[in-house]
Order: C-alpha cells, then sequence, then structure tokens
C-alpha cells in the first residue's frame, strides 16, 4: 500500500493519472500566470504608447502656439 502523499505521488493517483507538477505549478506560477503577466505588458505597452501620443500632441501644440506668437 503506498504511503506517500507528495503532490507528485498522490495516494489514489498511482499510474500517472494526475499530471506531474513543476516546482513553479506548485507555488501557483504555471503558465496561467505567464499568461496573465504577458497580457499585463501588453496593457501596459498600449498604456506607454498612448501616453507619448498625448505628450507629443501637447508639445506640438505647444510649439505651433510659440510658432505663431513669433510671426505676429
Amino acid at each position: 500500500m503506498p504511503d506517500s502523499k507528495n503532490i507528485n505521488n498522490p495516494v489514489g493517483q498511482g499510474g500517472g493519472q494526475r499530471k506531474r507538477q513543476s516546482r513553479a505549478e506548485r507555488q501557483n506560477n504555471g503558465p496561467h500566470r505567464n499568461l496573465d503577466r504577458q497580457g499585463a505588458a501588453d496593457k501596459k505597452a498600449e498604456l506607454v504608447r498612448k501616453m507619448r501620443e498625448k505628450a507629443w500632441a501637447a508639445e506640438a501644440a505647444s510649439g505651433q502656439a510659440t510658432d505663431d506668437a513669433g510671426q505676429v
């Protein structure tokens, strides 16, 4: 009778009925977390892009105003 209660060799789950978990997966850092982190990185990149565009537009507008004032 098996008496091991290790997550990778649980009692009643012999014969490969359960996927072997890596250390990261046992610590809840499995592949799903990588996908979550990738999604977060994508959102951050999009936000940074939008912020740069707004800053560029504001800079261009302020530069336009000073050019107009100089021409008058």
